[in-house]
């Protein structure tokens, strides 16, 4: 049920005519696992999992598995708005050979908390794989409460919460009430050592698509009780932490793997490049951590 400290939520790379690159995805997950990630999230939101079409995820995620499967764990993003295309995508995934699910709260819905407790038992029951739970309200614009986590935690395949509602308040109290067997990860890079302090176990990243063994370094300093270096890190770090959601995500890390060389191509619509204002101040931050392989 440990699917490591660093998961990448990984961006879809698409060639010129918008298809998915699997050439580029190849690439691309052998450079994250090189650099620190123990496990590779498909068709996340980062993955632009809204606007990929169900066979899309379904190709995406049986690549994942035939080409990585002996080397890292492949979670699949199958959430949804609707519980039964939830159910449908997960029972796919779990065709696809995935070791593990990451279900994203409704979106646009807003659902009560106790809808939002039985769908996601209701997605985990139909499937026997592990289930990660996924809070971002300011995507969602609904928040799975820290009860209702809890209550979740007692199903037994749902092991884990990628937690980026940025409320430690609301975080402790998950890690105060589940189980040791329950992993808790930020959702955010930046939370990612505030929350270490409370007890979450790892992160799952934007930002290791690009500075990922650093990550994986900050986190493991943290618990080797090396608290200074972690915080060092950490603190260094911050520029691109943050510097990656200059515009929507996962416009800018695109933009970034494409100036360090690594070819992602471009993102789907409605998402379109950054502003050209944005775009300079983005170059800054990248030449910081010499990330800029390609003019």
């Amino acid at each position: 049920m440990n699917f490591g400290e660093l998961i990448t939520a990984m961006v879809t790379p698409f060639d010129k005519d918008g298809k998915i690159d699997f050439n580029a995805a190849e690439i691309l997950i052998s450079h994250l696992l090189e650099n620190g990630s123990d496990s590779i999230l498909l068709g996340g939101t980062t993955g632009e999992s809204p606007t990929l079409t169900d066979a899309e995820k379904f190709e995406l995620f049986k690549f994942g598995v035939d080409k990585f499967g002996s080397k890292t764990k492949i979670i699949a993003g199958t959430g949804s708005y609707s519980t039964e295309h939830s159910i449908r995508l997960s029972q796919s995934a779990c065709k696809a050979g995935v070791n593990c699910l990451l279900l994203v709260a409704p979106y646009y819905n807003k659902p009560s908390q106790t809808g939002l407790y039985e769908h996601f038992a209701a997605v985990a029951n139909s499937v026997d794989l592990p289930v990660i739970l996924y809070n971002v309200p300011s995507r969602t614009s609904c928040n799975i409460s820290a009860k209702t986590c809890i209550k979740l935690s007692k199903i037994k395949n749902i092991v884990g919460v990628k937690e980026a509602g940025s409320d430690f308040k609301q975080i402790a109290e998950i890690i105060r009430d589940t189980g040791e067997d329950f992993f808790i990860y930020s959702g955010n890079d930046g939370d990612t050592l505030p929350m270490l302090s409370l007890g979450a176990h790892g992160v799952i990243s934007v930002a290791s698509h690009l500075v990922g063994g650093y990550i994986k370094e900050m986190i493991k300093s943290f618990k080797r009780g090396n608290i200074a270096e972690s915080a060092r890190l950490h603190n260094w770090l911050l520029d691109i932490f943050y510097g990656i959601f200059i515009a929507t995500n996962p416009v800018p890390v695109k933009a970034a793997l494409n100036f360090a060389g690594i070819n992602v191509g471009g993102t789907r619509l409605p998402l379109t490049d950054m502003e050209q204002d944005e775009l300079e101040v983005f170059k800054k931050i990248l030449k910081k951590y010499n990330l800029m392989k390609v003019d």
